[in-house]
């Protein structure tokens, strides 16, 4: 089993910052890519910054975002900066792992909120 716990989100005012963490632990063989989704009202979601074999960002954020992966702690951070009422979302963390039993497994957080007041 993989087991992953999300952290991080809360209300800021824009221009403010906010860092999500998301730390992954059990029967893992390989974090083959880990990052962060994001889904406002009425929205599709969207990636917001990934780390795998190379790290994306959405136009939108970079710039202001910082993807980092701890891998001694299997933890993934993202560092927000200059925040903008648009980035108001729900934020989820997505990870794709290897288990030892080679099991592929694909797993998304239950989500946290992230509000930019203006």
């Amino acid at each position: 089993q993989v087991h992953v716990v999300e952290s991080g989100g809360g209300l800021v005012q824009a221009g403010g910052s906010l860092r999500l963490s998301c730390t992954a632990s059990g029967n893992i063989f390989r974090i083959n890519a880990m990052g962060w989704y994001r889904q406002a009202p009425g929205k599709q979601r969207e990636l917001v910054a990934m780390i795998g074999g190379s790290t994306n960002y959405a136009n939108s954020v970079k710039g202001r975002f910082t993807i980092s992966m701890d891998n001694a702690e299997n933890t993934l951070s993202l560092q927000m900066d200059s925040l903008k009422p648009e980035d108001t979302a729900v934020y989820y963390c997505h990870g794709d792992f290897l288990t030892h039993g080679m099991d592929h497994i694909v797993w998304w957080g239950q989500g946290t909120q992230v509000t930019v007041s203006s």
